[in-house]
């Protein structure tokens, strides 16, 4: 296949809030460009893009699904497409980062019934993070109290006047069956095959449209020294030329059209696969991103505060380029193992490629390319730069992970915003087989989802997510595609303890049993420390009464002591341990003998002075509407919360920063959510100790 000959590429993230019709519109897309023979709905549980059990049965989207199509355009041209289905739920914005990540054009779903919410908000807001440009469709224009003018006035409210209407409803509700193009000025009226002809537009509404093909074309032709000079002249450019300088605007951000669609009736949805190929920059339009050299996936994230430290390169998406190929989401299927999703970044992939993962050292050997539509896979011989595709059993290349020819050097693509976890639960295995194969199955439940977090804390598993749904489906694909079978409860809250005040106390080994014996003696001060501090030991032995070769033993001592747990059972924090005196045995002394000793004498220590218990405190940030502020500044205060700011976010929403003791923190992102009706943003990240109350000690 020649350069000639391929279609171009576009890579297209459906996103917006749960319920706006994402992967409705994605089946009709598929199934208007002939890729599909029959439309599934989300009800019957038979789309292409919710194909998971998991997603069947509660009939909403909760992985990043690709769709593949081709399509050619009213002028001829062939286009290829990749659709990318992304969940709403706030649970799994994680797929939402990952589809942006590959997209050259984000498409943000809102419901025609519902407007403007927070899902698309949050999905307005990760475009414009990600620099992907944005197109809007109004969709569900076929719905009961369905009103597309109200909708377009909440987006010019939440998002400025660069969003441009280019289609207008004609009828709504059940009379949604046809649609004004604002450029051409021609009505396209649909039948229930979802194919439309050409007709004037009614008098009634031909005022409104005109109206608003003036604003549009005085907008467009603004950014176009020719075209602006020739209107002015009073020569208007035709729509096709319209629609190429748009085109440069979508691209750079400066204008957002808004389209009108139902993904049930088909009504308009062959006018959106035309527009989003005619106005979406192709793959071969921008550059990639990696960064070279820095951290790699194996090295510990928390060293360089979860940043790049790498050098950014900017990569053009060359076909004649050296191989680049960015992983961005690996699946584990219960048949062919590990399906990994990637985009060719730079050069031409092949099956048969070997190729070095740049992010973790493996060597992987490319067995065999394939698109995807859904669940299914569609072979293909080769992708291209700025191609999406997938491959099987690349099984030294987690999410995140970048391939390329080079034999040496360190590279990855460029990170995806962290969503740090605000959901936990203890994992207790239902049988000793399901111990065994737990650390390995949750390894690889972490490679597909960054977002998860597992944690060991008191001989316990603890998994955190981004919500209960979202650490539910975990523990369900745990079960169904890795067999492994666990019970979950409350994750505990990690307590701690200090030592109340300063004590002076002695730690005795002496034993003899035949042969030689087991003695030795340390005298210990044992003081708190600041909160924060941690440990510290102080050698304050003179005269060898401990000889030098077992102090470091006598420190093991006293860290084992206070890492079994004081007299509350909690691990000890914030110590002094002085030893500043001690007796020895030229025959019996030992290294194990004085660390026994010290850990007594610690222990001692703990018992005589008492100890306090100390409970973590996270840092949590709640951004709302304000008429919702009153309403979570009541909340935090009873639970313990003390608020240090209250400000105003750029959106002109309330942001309120407070410290919460964690132990208040368990369902937290549950009734937040329940009592802002899901219009809240949350993050919970761990801030300090702080003494707990007395009825923490239970």
């Amino acid at each position: 296949m020649n350069s000639a000959s391929t279609p171009t590429h576009r890579t297209i993230a459906l996103v917006g809030g749960a319920g706006s019709g994402k992967t409705t519109l994605a089946e009709a897309l598929l199934f208007r460009a002939g890729a599909i023979g029959r439309a599934g709905t989300v009800e019957q549980g038979n789309t292409v893009c919710d194909h998971e059990p998991e997603e069947i049965a509660r009939g909403t989207t909760l992985g990043l699904s690709l769709a593949h199509f081709d399509w050619t355009g009213p002028d001829g041209t062939a286009h290829a497409v990749t659709l990318a289905d992304t969940p709403g739920h706030p649970d799994f914005v994680g797929g939402v980062d990952t589809a942006l990540a590959v997209a050259d054009v984000a498409l943000i779903v809102v419901s025609a019934v519902d407007g403007v919410t927070a899902g698309t908000r949050f999905a307005w807001a990760a475009a414009e993070a990600a620099g992907v440009p944005r197109i809007v469709v109004v969709t569900q224009e076929d719905k009961a109290r369905a009103d597309f003018r109200r909708v377009l006035g909440e987006l010019h409210a939440a998002f400025g006047d660069r969003l441009w209407a280019l289609e207008l409803p004609l009828g709504e509700e059940q009379a949604f069956r046809a649609i004004a193009d604002v450029l051409s000025e021609h009505a396209l009226v649909y039948d229930d095959s979802g194919r439309h002809h050409d007709e004037p537009l009614p008098p009634e509404a031909e005022a409104e449209e005109h109206r608003m093909h003036l604003e549009v074309t005085e907008e467009i032709v603004s950014h176009d020294d020719e075209q602006l000079e020739a209107y002015l002249e009073g020569k208007e450019p035709p729509a096709e030329e319209l629609e190429r300088t748009l085109a440069t605007e979508v691209a750079t951000g400066e204008a957002v059209p808004v389209v009108v669609a139902s993904g049930v009736t088909g009504t308009g949805i062959d006018r959106l696969a035309d527009l989003l190929c005619a106005l979406s920059p192709t793959a071969l339009d921008h550059d990639g991103r990696i960064m070279i050299g820095g951290a790699t996936a194996d090295d510990d994230d928390d060293a360089d505060g979860g940043r790049d430290t790498g050098t950014e390169h900017r990569v053009a998406p060359s076909p004649g380029g050296e191989t680049l190929v960015h992983v961005f989401r690996t699946v584990a299927d219960p048949f062919v193992g590990q399906i990994s999703m990637l985009k060719v970044l730079s050069g031409v992939l092949r099956t048969g490629d070997k190729l070095r993962n740049a992010t973790t050292g493996a060597d992987e050997r490319i067995h065999g390319l394939f698109r995807l539509r859904g669940a299914e896979h569609l072979p293909v011989g080769e992708l291209r730069a700025g191609e999406v595709g997938a491959v099987a059993k690349l099984t030294g290349s987690p999410s995140g992970s970048l391939l390329w020819s080079r034999s040496s050097g360190t590279a990855r693509p460029a990170q995806l915003p962290r969503r740090a976890p605000v959901f936990a639960v203890s994992l207790t295995p239902n049988s000793q087989s399901d111990d065994e194969k737990l650390s390995t199955a949750l390894g690889r439940l972490l490679a597909e989802d960054p977002t998860l977090v597992v944690e060991r804390a008191g001989g316990q598993t603890i998994l955190r997510g981004l919500g209960d749904t979202h650490v539910a489906v975990a523990v369900e694909r745990l079960a169904r595609i890795f067999g492994v079978n666990v019970t979950t409860g409350p994750a505990p809250v990690a307590y701690r303890e200090t030592i109340a005040g300063p004590a002076q106390a002695e730690g005795k080994l002496k034993k003899q049993s035949g042969g030689h014996g087991q003695f030795a003696v340390v005298q210990l001060r044992v003081s708190p420390l600041p909160p924060g501090d941690g440990f510290e030991f102080v050698d304050k032995v003179v005269g060898g009464s401990v000889p030098r070769a077992y102090i470091p033993a006598v420190e093991k001592g006293a860290r084992d002591a206070l890492a079994q747990g004081g007299p509350q059972g909690h691990p000890v924090v914030d110590v002094r341990v002085e030893l500043y005196d001690g007796k020895s045995h030229s025959v019996d002394s030992s290294e194990m003998a004085f660390r026994t000793a010290a850990a007594m004498g610690v222990k001692a220590a703990l018992a005589e002075a008492g100890t306090v218990v100390l409970e973590p405190v996270s840092l949590v940030t709640v951004t709302v509407p304000s008429d919702l502020q009153g309403t979570v500044l009541t909340d935090l205060s009873g639970r313990r919360g003390r608020v240090s700011a209250t400000e105003s976010a750029e959106d002109g929403r309330a942001r309120v920063v407070a410290t919460v003791p964690e132990a208040e923190l368990a369902r937290y992102v549950l009734d937040l959510r329940s009592m802002t009706g899901g219009q809240a943003e949350l993050t919970i990240t761990p801030d300090r100790y702080a003494k707990a109350p007395s009825t923490a000690k239970a």
